[in-house]
């Protein structure tokens, strides 16, 4: 069976449905999405991972098993995801020390956390992403209508409640250094969704 590699297209939750989010991954080479549902504190380890300029004022479970790895040199190389039973995708990390290869199991949100922190690929079957996979109908010329999309897609699996994660507090009116100074206090409150919004806004001045 041949290997198809994926990214990270965003996360996506349902403020109905606690506790309730959905991680959406890309194949590279192609158009389909393989949304896959995960707890909350994946979600946010995730979250952080992806977002390079936040940095949690102690370590989450996933730095902490990276830094542990680090200091045995242990390297996680790649991420499969090769198994799919009713709705529950199956993952594998496959690591190395000493040139000696072993293969472990994890949960897909353990997995993908982890290969954001070494940099590693992750993979999927082609069976399982023909089975799984999701095309969305985007409108080449509406781009930035491009999160709505992966919303729809989400209501789909998550009984249709889901909404794009992003915060509904507007910072527009707040001054580059006020936006700094809630950065900083949302971060050391661990409020990391929070920060993310406030970093895009950063972003945008």
């Amino acid at each position: 069976m041949s290997l198809v590699r994926l990214n990270i297209k965003g996360i996506s939750y349902s403020q109905t449905q606690n506790g309730a989010y959905a991680l959406i991954l890309n194949e590279i080479e192609g158009d389909r999405k393989l949304p896959i549902v995960i707890g909350a504190f994946e979600a946010q380890s995730i979250a952080i991972a992806l977002e390079k300029e936040i940095r949690p004022p102690r370590p989450l479970t996933h730095d902490l098993f990276k830094n542990f790895a680090d200091r045995f040199d242990i390297v996680v190389k790649q991420v499969i995801i090769h198994k799919l039973v009713d709705g529950v995708f199956y993952s594998s990390l496959i690591c190395e020390r000493d040139k000696i290869e072993e293969i472990i199991d994890a949960r897909t949100s353990d997995a993908i956390a982890l290969a954001l922190r070494f940099d590693a690929p992750i993979f999927t079957y082609k069976n399982i992403l023909d089975k799984a996979g999701i095309y969305l109908k985007v409108d080449p010329k509406k781009d930035d209508e491009e999160e709505t999309e992966d919303s729809v897609l989400v209501d789909d699996i998550l009984a249709g409640e889901l909404e794009p994660a992003v915060s509904k507090e507007d910072y527009s009116s707040k001054s580059l250094e006020e936006l700094h100074q809630l950065l900083e206090e949302a971060v050391s409150n661990e409020d990391y969704e929070k920060a993310a919004s406030i970093r895009d806004e950063i972003s945008k001045r």
